[in-house]
């Protein structure tokens, strides 16, 4: 199959007007020029690798749209493969947190609710649109979930490992009063009220044994099995190297620039939001996506909440950095491809899977179709089919 007329975005150049063959769900020709007779018309669209989103939340909310109405999982499953499918994704890791059930996110992010959208995902594998692998979000006071992690890395159904402490007053949640704020706001209570609940989690914090060593034994019995380790809301140089210690070799949200460069200066990728990077700051008052790519410390972007803006902010960061589209691209394909392991896809290249998304700049930036392993998974119906 060839798809001809696109703007083909490579690893170090960009083909203006060129076009690929596609055989047995492999790129098996790349040219510099359009092929007469295409089965697929570009006519100057961009051609991308498909997007990794080594992070995102959403599932959460697909199967549990409201605080307690908890919709069918397989239906909430279902209905965010074809989102994702169509903002371009092609790899997507669900991330899903074991932090146990508390009173901001009700049994949402508990053990038990987490576990069963990873059996449930596994066991609709087969049926997705975009190959969905899991990455789990350890909350780094909740030991209790230690074993459960265990079983499902050695059941191989855990492909990416987060150790996160929320705990206000340091990390995402360093400004305890604007989380104050944030929470009275969410909970619709006053902000006494709030600060109870944060004062709770603080002390909650200081009572929970020993996490090092909790740490310890889950990172190397991930590292054991190959399993990629990242460390989330990194705030300072002294966290970096504890976490660079543990083998953490992703900084996911890194806080602060000095955290980002430390964890650059350690070999570690870095890894921020598409929304951070298209609205040009962090809604928690963290450091700025766009000002982490301009000082060249952004390895990579995650949808984390919403994979309609990864198309947009690859575009805008493009603009800001002399790599161009180059250089952006990579931040969700060939970057995430090396640091997870997938040597299989991650850029347009010979022998690679035909992992592609289509998109428009104008009027809107927005993906037209997208393909994995050579078929299209999304359409929207308005790129030019061939009837040779």
């Amino acid at each position: 199959m060839w798809l001809s007329e696109f703007e083909i975005v490579l690893r170090d150049r960009v083909i203006a007007n060129g076009a690929i063959r596609i055989e047995n769900g492999r790129i098996e020709e790349v040219r510099d020029e359009p092929v007469e007779n295409a089965d697929i018309v570009g006519g100057g669209r961009l051609l991308l690798p498909g997007f990794i989103d080594m992070h995102g939340d959403m599932v959460e909310r697909e199967v549990e749209p409201r605080l307690g109405v908890h919709m069918p999982m397989t239906i909430g499953i279902a209905e965010l493969d074809k989102k994702l499918a169509s903002c371009g994704v092609t790899t997507a890791y669900a991330a899903l947190s074991f932090i146990g059930a508390s009173v901001t996110s009700g049994v949402l992010r508990s053990e038990e609710h987490s576990s069963d959208i990873i059996e449930t995902i596994a066991g609709l594998k087969d049926d997705l649109l975009v190959d969905h692998r899991i990455h789990a979000r350890f909350e780094v006071t909740f030991a209790a979930a230690i074993g459960v992690l265990q079983r499902l890395m050695d059941a191989g159904k855990l492909h990416l490992i987060s150790l996160m402490d929320h705990t206000p007053g340091q990390g995402q949640y360093r400004d305890v009063e604007l989380y104050i704020a944030r929470i009275a706001k969410e909970r619709g209570m006053s902000v006494a009220e709030a600060s109870e609940i944060v004062g709770q989690r603080i002390a909650g914090r200081n009572g929970h044994g020993d996490v090092l060593s909790t740490l310890q034994d889950l990172s190397a019995f991930a590292r054991a099995r190959g399993i990629v380790l990242a460390s989330h809301d990194d705030d300072t140089l002294e966290k970096v190297e504890f976490v660079h210690g543990l083998g953490a070799a992703l900084s996911e949200f890194p806080v602060t620039l000095e955290a980002a460069q430390e964890a650059r200066r350690l070999g570690m990728h870095t890894v921020m939001g598409a929304p951070n990077a298209l609205r040009g700051n962090s809604y928690s008052g963290n450091l700025s996506a766009r000002h982490a790519y301009e000082a060249g410390l952004l390895d990579m972007l995650a949808s984390d909440y919403h994979p309609a803006s990864i198309l947009p902010a690859v575009l805008s960061l493009a603009a800001l950095d002399e790599g161009g589209l180059v250089a952006a691209a990579a931040l969700t394909s060939t970057n995430p491809a090396k640091a997870l392991g997938l040597d299989d896809r991650g850029a347009i290249e010979t022998g690679l899977l035909a992992d592609l998304a289509v998109a428009d700049r104008h009027p809107v930036a927005r993906v037209r179709a997208t393909f994995r392993a050579g078929r299209m998974i999304y359409s929207d119906g308005t790129l030019s089919l061939s009837r040779h």
